[in-house]
C-alpha cells in the first residue's frame, strides 16, 4: 500500500488540483471519455514530482489525459492507447507536448509538460487514440493558470 501512496497523491493532484485546474473534466466519445486536467507542476509535492520525473516549478505546468471506456455493467475502465497534442499560447506560438504512459495497476495517465507564464491564456488541443474507439478523439481546451 504505501507504493500506492505516491501515485495515489499524484492523480489526486491531477484530478483536484485547485480552482484554475479544471477537475474531472472530460470530453465523450461514444463509450470512451478522455479525461482531462490542467495545473501548474508547484501543486505537486516534492516527494511526489521526484518519484515521477517531473519537474516541480512555478512556470512548469502539467496536463494529465486518462482514456476510459464504459464497460460491461457500465463502469469506466482505463484504456490504454496514445495521447499527443499541443499547446498555443495568446500569440499563437505552438510547442508539440511530450507526453509519457504512466500505469499503476488498472490506472493508466499520460502527461506532459510544457513551460507557462502566470495569467498566460493557453489553448490545448488534445488528440486521444484508443483500440477500438470511434476514431481520433480530440480534445480542445482554453485555460489560464495561476500560482499560489
Amino acid at each position: 500500500m504505501a507504493r500506492l501512496q505516491p501515485i495515489v497523491a499524484l492523480f489526486a493532484a491531477l484530478l483536484l488540483g485547485s480552482g484554475t485546474a479544471h477537475a474531472g473534466q472530460f470530453e465523450q466519445f461514444g463509450d470512451y471519455q478522455v479525461h482531462y486536467s490542467i495545473f501548474p507542476s508547484s501543486f505537486l509535492t516534492a516527494e511526489v514530482a521526484s518519484r515521477y520525473g517531473i519537474a516541480r516549478s512555478k512556470t512548469v505546468g502539467i496536463v494529465n489525459v486518462s482514456i476510459l471506456r464504459q464497460g460491461e455493467q457500465g463502469r469506466l475502465e482505463p484504456v490504454s492507447g496514445q495521447v499527443e497534442g499541443q499547446v498555443v499560447n495568446d500569440v499563437q506560438q505552438r510547442r508539440v507536448l511530450g507526453f509519457r504512459r504512466i500505469s499503476e495497476g488498472n490506472a493508466v495517465y499520460y502527461i506532459a509538460e510544457f513551460p507557462f507564464s502566470e495569467g498566460e491564456l493557453l489553448t490545448f488541443e488534445l488528440q486521444a487514440n484508443a483500440p477500438g474507439a470511434p476514431g481520433n478523439m480530440p480534445v480542445r481546451v482554453a485555460q489560464t493558470l495561476m500560482n499560489d
